[in-house]
């Protein structure tokens, strides 16, 4: 597919507004309308080579989902739908939202159990983001010193969010058009 696919997953809605945002920023041109996870078949995700992937953030170790206390399915029932298929070849950013104050111990950790599976299905994984500007204790998302994402804190940070936001659809692009270009 000669466009980037932008899918989420989400409980409150907030996920699903800044993929909304994604998808504002980067216009019709570059990228399909967003979907939510639960709404979507693997071979729709599967069109794409080039794919942002935004998750909330549920669980203490595991995917967000219904055994994590989301209300509807989410990536934890998506990733069974996986097993089998290999995802060389296709490009990946993730973005993740946290609450850096309720949950300091654990801010925006559910981007790393996105990173494993896509990366453990041969993906290519890009869109690391820096960690200045967060105050927070711990967060499983990281990985040398970057988030494995965008980590995007929409209770005590929404000011930061669209600049933060243009800044890495800035860098991602740029990472994610060859594998576009490759599939055109």
């Amino acid at each position: 597919m000669n466009k980037i696919g932008i899918f989420f997953g989400t409980d409150t809605g907030s996920t699903r507004l800044v993929a909304k945002k994604i998808y504002g920023l980067l216009g019709d041109s570059l990228a399909d309308k967003p979907k939510n996870i639960n709404r979507t078949r693997v071979d729709e995700l599967l069109h794409y080579d080039a794919l942002i992937l935004g998750t909330p953030s549920y669980g203490m170790g595991e995917l967000p989902g219904l055994s994590t206390g989301c209300l509807e399915a989410n990536w934890e029932e998506f990733a069974p739908y996986l097993d089998g298929f290999d995802l060389s070849g296709k490009r990946v950013a993730l973005f993740g939202l946290g609450n850096q104050e309720r949950y300091s111990d654990r801010f925006a950790s559910s981007m790393i159990h996105l990173y494993r599976l896509f990366y453990g299905y041969g993906a290519e994984m890009v869109g690391q983001w820096i960690t200045e500007g967060y105050q927070f204790k711990h967060s499983h998302a990281i990985i040398d010193n970057q988030f494995v994402g965008l980590a995007l804190d929409q209770r005590t940070q929404p000011h930061l969010t669209d600049e933060r936001l243009q800044m890495w659809l800035a860098q991602i692009t740029t990472q994610l058009l060859p594998a576009i270009a490759q599939a055109a």
